[in-house]
């Protein structure tokens, strides 16, 4: 086997072992943490939480959640853990925080491509309301056929970018610096349950800074498409401090914090663990 060949072989089961690995995490993610990503989701609603189902069918929204976890985290970490790889290589040991914020940037507009319209299916279908009781295919068909793909299939497409790349920012970096330094601050190996550690500290401080930023951005799925053309990201978050205040700009805080801590547990945890299983298998 040739240089050339080896190199091409590497970079096919980096791509691969990141669609499996992260397409199975997101999958159990999205499965197990969905009923407080539906009380999230209502408390951030501008109906509010009672009105807009209370704790009645937290299950609402499953399915497209599910059916689009696998691919969006597959296609994330595709595209993460391919750029950290080459980039990775031009860059020094000091400049590798900026290599995986970077490759985190690139990679959550790539999977937005996929998140957005499930983002809008999965939220309407969460906010009970006569308006939303239809399939989530029918959400989708009839956003597409009333709105168009950019005003309704991907409404909030700009806004769910400003709230994931910055995430990420802070998600990602923190992740790798927790792994990178977990040994030696420990003195244990890193294991998939020391990575499931590190990904829950870092998804967790990272969700609670981001948190005014997912606020506007459920608002506009939510809205009233007359109500969208009208307004801007900054205009509704300083409506919504104006008001119900701090308290609303950070609406959903808790839910969303202990959501994508545990999330971010089971995450990278089942990546982690799943990349393990993939790398021992293929040197059988």
């Amino acid at each position: 086997m040739t240089l050339e060949t080896r190199s091409h072989s590497a970079a096919d089961y980096v791509y691969w072992s990141s669609l499996i690995s992260g397409g199975v995490a997101g999958l159990v993610v999205d499965i197990v943490l969905f009923p407080i990503d539906t009380i999230k989701t209502r408390l951030q609603s501008e109906r509010g939480f009672v009105r807009s189902g209370g704790f009645r069918g937290i299950y609402k929204g499953l399915a497209p959640a599910a059916a689009g976890s696998a691919p969006t985290a597959a296609l994330f970490f595709c595209t993460y853990d391919g750029l950290k790889s080459h980039l990775g290589k031009l860059a020094t040991k000091s400049q590798q925080p900026y290599v995986h914020m970077a490759s985190a940037a690139c990679a959550e507009i790539v999977a937005c491509l996929i998140r957005v319209p499930v983002e809008i299916a999965k939220q309407r279908r969460q906010v009970l309301s006569i308006k939303y009781n239809t399939s989530s295919v029918e959400i989708l068909f009839n956003a597409l056929k009333t709105e168009g793909i950019r005003r309704g299939l991907y409404r909030g497409f700009g806004t769910t970018i400003m709230r994931e790349v910055p995430f990420s920012f802070i998600q990602f970096p923190l992740w790798e610096y927790f792994k990178l330094n977990w040994t030696s601050i420990t003195g244990t190996a890193l294991t998939p349950v020391s990575v499931a550690i590190c990904g829950a500290i870092a998804g967790g401080i990272a969700a609670g800074l981001t948190t005014p930023l997912d606020v506007v951005k459920t608002r506009i799925m939510l809205a009233d498409q007359s109500e969208v053309n009208k307004t801007s990201a900054y205009r509704i978050l300083r409506g919504i401090y104006r008001e119900r205040g701090i308290r609303g700009v950070f609406a959903g805080f808790v839910p969303r914090v202990l959501w994508i801590t545990l999330g971010g547990a089971i995450f990278f945890g089942f990546y982690d663990l799943t990349s393990r299983m993939l790398s021992s298998d293929d040197k059988k």
